[in-house]
């Protein structure tokens, strides 16, 4: 955005106190979009360090990497149950929530009545629920896009704040993800200042419209060779982060597909990483 942007974006927040939770990329890349535009929280809430990797080492949440990086106040609650001291008698205004990734409970929502938004990254009430980029690009429909809308007790229910629409084109996860948390960031520093003026009033969701995701398992990364290609290509773009998709061999050998693209219709494979062996071409793996 332009400077005379980042200075209104500035601006329309200097006396606004508020919250942020969140815990994965998707919240870094919101944060990102927010600090370009001269606007960081007071304050950060985020989950614990978690094991991570074959030897398990304590690893921190990319959102508290983002914190300390950026010397922005944060916590890291094991739950939010009991309201950390933090939030007490803090007057915060507003609240944004970005891929945290656990429930807000009640009395986290009583402390800022109808002011805690979430960035949710569908066109709701389309996709609630954990999955909604994956679930969008293996739909394959037309569009999706974003919603800034007010958490309540259920689970992406609350009224919505605004939307943008996008087209899903052949976006792979990453570039879906990125996009839609960017634009997400720009809803909230456009649409945030109005609420607490009372300049808008946000619109119910039509639940009789709602779908929901799933939760995705590693299974669900397993394809054959002899599935609709369009198929597997969804797939391949959906789960390219995690967990990926793989095949197995006649031999019953795992074969993660590793990079791969769309040529006249077919699911074309140009890289794998057979089980227990290094990244190869897929034209040398057919050679063995």
């Amino acid at each position: 955005m332009l400077n005379s942007n980042i200075n209104s974006s500035k601006q329309k927040f200097t006396s606004i106190k508020w919250l942020f939770f969140g815990t994965d990329d998707l919240a870094v890349i919101v944060l990102d979009e927010l600090k370009n535009n001269g606007v960081t929280p007071d304050l950060i809430i985020t989950t614990p360090d978690t094991p991570q990797g074959r030897k398990l080492l304590l690893t921190p949440p990319p959102v508290k990497t983002w914190a300390e990086n950026n010397n922005i106040k944060y916590i890291q609650p094991a739950n939010l149950k009991n309201t950390p001291s933090d939030l007490k008698g803090n007057n915060f205004n507003i609240g944004l929530v970005a891929s945290y990734g656990k429930i807000i409970p009640n009395n986290i929502l009583d402390l800022l009545p109808n002011k805690l938004l979430n960035i949710h990254p569908s066109l709701l009430p389309y996709y609630r629920g954990a999955t909604p980029l994956e679930s969008a690009i293996l739909t394959g429909g037309a569009n999706t896009g974003v919603t800034l809308m007010i958490i309540d007790a259920q689970m992406d229910h609350g009224p919505i704040v605004a939307q943008k629409e996008t087209a899903l084109d052949d976006k792979n996860y990453f570039t879906l993800r990125k996009e839609l948390a960017t634009t997400g960031a720009e809803l909230f520093l456009d649409f945030a200042p109005l609420l607490l003026q009372g300049h808008l009033t946000p619109t119910p969701q039509n639940h009789d419209l709602a779908t929901y995701t799933k939760k995705i398992t590693k299974a669900d990364g397993e394809i054959k060779l002899t599935d609709d290609p369009i198929l597997n290509w969804k797939k391949y773009q959906a789960y390219i982060d995690w967990p990926g998709i793989f095949f197995f061999t006649p031999e019953n050998k795992r074969i993660k597909i590793t990079q791969a693209h769309l040529s006249d219709g077919k699911f074309v494979i140009d890289k794998v990483i057979p089980e227990g062996k290094k990244e190869v071409s897929w034209e040398n793996f057919n050679k063995n």
